[in-house]
């Protein structure tokens, strides 16, 4: 049924949220924005995070952009070791590779960022490729990066798999659906509320539903 399958990075392939969160925090407070509580800040895994900044702390785009530069300052030295692979979802894309599948990860996380994780966890070259966003906003929204991938292998017979409605939506602009996972980040009923066709619960689930 499906040919193509492009998987979301952060909350999807690895659960990066420690990394992210202690960076935005450590950002935030370098702007004078108080947040001892990391878990308040969990809606920054997944969304660009230029716009996140701008929503949760009412700053102009200049000031965001600054905040994203001052993120990156820690996520690059120390956010990047502050992740770990959800358990067989790497099992999962080798055996989509054997079936014949197209298996790609399609992030808004920096290009550079995902594949330096993945080479770091004994995973590089586990997918056909990886594309994210680059460090000057190319492909700054999740449909420039599904949209280019598909431009590759073709919209027939693909689908997104992720767990935030940012990747529901940006599937949708690009005329595929889009299979939520709940191991994520997403609130409740955010997945199937922005459209989803699926929700699982597990890896098997949607190892069912792939090659099923």
């Amino acid at each position: 049924m499906y040919k193509t399958i492009l998987f979301d990075f952060d909350g999807t392939v690895f659960d990066t949220g420690e990394g992210i969160l202690k960076s935005v925090q450590y950002s935030a407070e370098s702007f004078g924005f108080h947040e001892p509580e990391l878990d308040a800040l969990r809606c920054f895994v997944g969304p660009p995070l230029r716009g996140q900044f701008m929503l949760r702390y009412g700053v102009d785009a200049e000031t965001a952009e600054a905040m994203v530069a001052k993120y990156r300052e820690r996520y690059s030295r120390v956010g990047l070791l502050e992740c770990s692979a959800y358990p067989g979802v790497g099992q999962l894309v080798r055996e989509l590779k054997a079936a014949g599948k197209n298996v790609a990860v399609a992030t808004g996380k920096p290009t550079a960022f995902t594949v330096s994780i993945l080479e770091r966890n004994g995973m590089g070259g586990l997918f056909d490729a990886v594309l994210g966003s680059e460090f000057d906003g190319t492909r700054s929204k999740k449909s420039e990066v599904v949209s280019e991938l598909l431009a590759e292998y073709g919209s027939e017979g693909a689908v997104m798999v992720g767990d935030r409605d940012n990747d529901v939506l940006g599937a949708a602009e690009c005329g595929i659906p889009c299979i939520g996972v709940a191991w994520g980040y997403a609130e409740p009923g955010e997945l199937l509320g922005a459209g989803a066709i699926a929700l699982v619960e597990t890896v098997d689930e949607l190892k069912n539903i792939l090659l099923g």
